[in-house]
């Protein structure tokens, strides 16, 4: 039978799930509320929530609290010094009953606080088995130790405090790309006879409502093109909303695309209005929506067909004037006979199919791209230059860019980075075969690193 105090941590426990599951919109306070949940249960005087700065290989204080909580928070741990460091470092988790005597034990700090700690326990972060942070609770009540239970609480606690930190990084990521209502398009380069081709295709399909499903590998530029579409359609002063499906968490998804009504959820403390309201009159482009899960796709399927949906907590149907244009890097045929997507909204969002051929078929775009994001990154690193040197030139015509456009832009972006004169060389461009060329004998794995390296130092 369960006691009174472990019906009070479990029902605190739910709480925090709750919270953590809905849209978090401040995840410092989200933090501070789970330290103070794990402060309470687990009988400490004081705590700090650190998370780990890779790039630096430091730990900086998020959340601290206690009497000198203000103080702590201005400092930074280095992997592996003090407690909390070492947590990281060895992504294990450590009770220290007797911290005066303990070589791990940073004094200075404690002592610059003016906050003596006779007791540690503290414990890793982790996302996917890697430390992202720590949470460290100083001196339990009453002068008493801390126990293997209060470790395998506060384990709980760091889990929580991890999938809070994720959930929010993914919101954040996925909000910044789908807010794009009419935040300004792209501009599409065209000069080889196949992408010449499909504008013409795209000039007549405009002028239709027809859901049209883009295909291609990723990074040909799907995106680019289901602008043009509604550049080029009736629609064409009315929204354009943008939503990457694969940057959506799952359990927010449903929220992001029909909109929730006030208290629908926990968290949910006001209305807010769904990406298919937002593009009311207009055209909505689900970018990878073989990411949509199948328990959404009957929803999806049903504003194709009706035009109307609920929001998430609602009954009351809201019927929405919105053109589907959606595009995909996977096989969603092969998805269709796996069971993995509905055959009907399949069938719906293939009226119209326009495949992108990729870059390596339409080596007449090149130059004028390599030209295009050369302007584009000078102005960002701030460096003036003249173009790409003839060798250059030559290595980007014949290479087969698997990343398409995408890897093109990065490379020329690098590119701006690492040159030292006005013309950017073919060894500056950086990419796998330059490396190999340049250092055949470097182990694999060696070269990203490398990269990586060179790329920190000349951002420095």
């Amino acid at each position: 039978m369960l006691s009174k105090i472990d019906v009070t941590k479990f029902s605190t426990l739910i709480e925090l799930n709750s919270l953590i599951n809905s849209n978090i919109t401040d995840l410092h306070t989200l933090l501070a509320r789970i330290l103070d949940s794990a402060v309470r249960l687990c009988q400490s005087e004081a705590s700090s929530l650190m998370l780990v700065n890779r790039e630096a290989q430091e730990l900086y204080f998020e959340v601290a609290t206690g009497s000198h909580g203000e103080a702590a928070a201005k400092f930074t741990v280095k992997m592996g010094e003090g407690i909390a460091g070492w947590v990281a470092a060895h992504n294990k988790s450590l009770i220290v009953n007797d911290v005066e005597n303990d070589s791990r034990h940073a004094k200075e700090i404690s002592g610059q606080i003016g906050y003596p700690s006779k007791t540690i326990l503290a414990v890793p972060m982790r996302i996917k088995d890697e430390c992202i942070g720590v949470i460290e609770l100083l001196n339990k009540e009453g002068g008493k130790n801390f126990t293997q239970e209060d470790m395998e609480w506060l384990e709980i606690f760091a889990n929580q405090a991890a999938l809070a930190v994720q959930n929010t990084k993914s919101i954040e990521k996925a909000r910044e790309e789908i807010n794009q209502l009419q935040s300004g398009y792209h501009t599409l380069i065209a000069k080889s006879p196949v992408i010449l081709e499909k504008l013409e295709i795209i000039d007549r399909v405009a002028k239709t409502d027809s859901s049209v499903l883009i295909l291609g590998e990723s990074g040909v530029g799907k995106e680019l093109f289901a602008e043009q579409i509604h550049l080029r359609s009736p629609r064409t002063g009315a929204p354009f909303v943008r939503v990457n499906c694969a940057a959506l968490p799952e359990n927010l998804m449903e929220s992001e695309l029909f909109g929730h009504v006030k208290g629908a959820f926990t968290g949910a403390i006001q209305s807010r209005q769904g990406r298919f309201e937002a593009a009311h009159k207009g055209t909505i482009f689900l970018d990878e929506i073989g990411e949509i899960p199948l328990s959404l796709q009957s929803k999806l399927l049903r504003v194709i067909q009706d035009k109307t949906f609920e929001k998430v907590g609602s009954d009351m149907s809201i019927t929405v004037n919105v053109r589907i244009l959606a595009a995909t890097n996977r096989d969603i045929e092969a998805m269709v006979e796996k069971g993995e997507f509905r055959s009907d909204l399949y069938y719906r969002i293939n009226v119209l199919p326009l495949y992108i051929p990729p870059l390596r078929q339409r080596p007449e775009e090149i130059p004028e791209l390599a030209e295009f994001f050369l302007k584009r990154y000078q102005a960002e690193t701030k460096k003036q230059f003249d173009g790409f040197s003839a060798d250059a030139m030559k290595f980007m015509l014949s290479y087969s860019w698997p990343g398409n456009i995408r890897e093109l832009e990065n490379s020329i972006e690098r590119a701006c980075v690492i040159s030292k004169g006005r013309t950017i060389q073919k060894n500056d461009l950086f990419m796998r075969s330059t490396l190999e060329l340049s250092s055949p004998a470097v182990p694999a794995g060696e070269g990203s690193r490398n990269l990586k390296n060179t790329l920190n130092k000349f951002k420095a």
